[in-house]
């Protein structure tokens, strides 16, 4: 049983940021842009890579972005959906999965981890989108 008085407090929260992120799900590259402070410094640095988990609802919903980065070395990050630092959230492809979690990709390289695009969802999205 949760607060009123919290659960109020997440739905402005939510409803604050809805317009700003766009409907995705496993298996969609997503090009992230994330607001990082140095010192006194800010600067939008960009993490694009599969969606390999969404998890959690509400205010505390978080998505996993894995990349291949450097030396073919796997680099995840943990995104809270809702968080201020997320500048933007940008699909660069649509996948067409049938997990809901993509945890076997960590173990796959190169061609295998590869994941056949959805046109169908595209052409709705950019249909939507007009």
């Amino acid at each position: 049983m949760r607060n009123r008085l919290i659960e109020a407090f997440e739905e402005k929260q939510i409803e604050a940021k809805k317009d700003k992120i766009p409907e995705f799900r496993p298996g969609d590259t997503v090009r992230v842009a994330v607001l990082i402070k140095e010192g006194d410094k800010k600067r939008i640095q960009n993490f694009e890579g599969v969606v390999i988990a969404i998890k959690g609802r509400g205010a505390s919903k978080t998505f996993t972005v894995r990349k291949i980065g450097a030396n073919n070395i796997g680099v995840e990050r943990i995104f809270p959906l809702y968080s201020d630092s997320i500048q933007n959230i940008e699909i660069v492809r649509f996948g067409k999965v049938r997990r809901a979690k993509l945890y076997y990709l960590r173990d796959k390289t190169g061609k295998e981890a590869r994941i056949k695009e959805d046109k169908k969802r595209e052409a709705k999205f950019r249909k939507k989108a007009q």
